[in-house]
């Protein structure tokens, strides 16, 4: 009885047709998709201005380098003129300085660097990419790529111990003997010199310049070897016609690179140079460079116009380099144009 009771005391009670949800009225739905659309360009626009940002970072910190540059050298600028590029006499002590030894140094030491670098390292990566054998690309690879993680000061006493010694007992005087007449292998043979910076340069530049070849000379389509090789051509050959001639663009823009290592090089330079501010037709005479007068004579230059000067010089040296990379530029775009008008015709 009693839960006869209790069962229909214990339902529910419907609710009134006012308070029940009318269909025709539903929640309304949270706009997500707005939402998104809204965040994806809130990220596209801060990642556009953070990509803007990084590249005018580049652009600030080229200009602010221009300008201490050319405000710190004002002095000397505005004593010396442009006679400062043309004179050979550097003299602290009298207040009298030119850097034409040192332009010629720098040029000098880095014309050697390239003759001497450029032949060993198109061997190098035309080796490894097309004749050595699998099992020894890799650790040849290797090998060169470790010489560009050596120090610079390694280089330089490795110059001072071991090439300087064979330079002055052996090279030296097997130049002067037969090659004398030129003119480029005279006078005392010390072995601090113009060429034994140029070698050391030589070899600092190697690695840069045949990694750079071997990834050129590898990208070159498998398609263009075989058609040389279909038409008869000899694999030396192929390798001169169908590799070499395509790759040669990026070839001359490793020797530019490795030109612009060779142009700021300073340490192991300034170690093997012999440091003196003169001009010489022989390559056994010491020199200096604008990278190594800067290095070994700001610490002491006192008053204002002997700073000013050094700091000239570097900017001669960013001016040099300037005009070294315009004119790569220029020589790769002939190229490319060149290769350009073949195409088409």
């Amino acid at each position: 009885m009693l839960k006869q009771m209790n069962g229909p005391l214990l339902k529910p009670k419907p609710q009134p047709d006012s308070v029940a949800p009318s269909p025709e009225e539903p929640s309304a739905p949270v706009p997500r998709r707005k939402i998104e659309h809204k965040s994806s360009r809130f990220a596209d626009a801060a990642f556009r201005y953070l990509m803007l940002a990084c590249a005018l970072s580049v652009l600030a910190i080229v200009v602010l380098i221009v300008r201490e540059l050319i405000l710190s050298s004002s002095l000397a600028r505005h004593t010396f003129g442009l006679k400062f590029f043309v004179t050979q006499v550097w003299d602290p002590v009298s207040g009298d300085f030119g850097a034409l030894p040192f332009i010629y140094g720098t040029l000098m030491s880095s014309l050697l660097a390239l003759i001497l670098a450029v032949p060993l390292s198109i061997g190098v990566a035309t080796f490894t990419t097309e004749l050595c054998p699998l099992r020894l690309r890799g650790l040849l690879s290797y090998l060169v790529e470790l010489l560009a993680t050596i120090p610079s000061v390694i280089y330089g006493l490795w110059g001072m111990y071991v090439l300087v010694p064979i330079l002055r007992q052996y090279v030296q005087p097997f130049l002067a003997k037969y090659f004398g007449w030129t003119g480029l292998f005279g006078g005392y043979q010390f072995g601090y010199s113009m060429l034994a910076a140029g070698i050391i340069l030589a070899i600092m530049i190697i690695p840069i310049v045949t990694s750079i070849t071997r990834e050129v000379m590898s990208a070159v389509p498998k398609a263009q070897r075989e058609a040389v090789l279909a038409i008869g051509a000899t694999r030396w050959e192929m390798i001169r016609v169908g590799v070499l001639r395509n790759a040669r663009t990026g070839i001359m823009g490793a020797i530019i690179l490795g030109l612009g290592r060779a142009l700021g090089e300073t340490i192991a330079v300034t170690m093997l140079i012999g440091n003196t501010p003169q001009i010489s037709k022989s390559l056994f005479a010491p020199g200096y460079t604008l990278a190594s007068v800067i290095a070994n004579e700001f610490s002491e230059a006192t008053g204002d116009l002997y700073p000013s000067a050094l700091v000239e010089i570097g900017l001669a040296l960013f001016l040099i380099t300037l005009l070294v990379n315009i004119v790569a530029q220029l020589m790769v775009w002939s190229i490319t144009r060149g290769s350009a008008q073949r195409a088409t015709a």
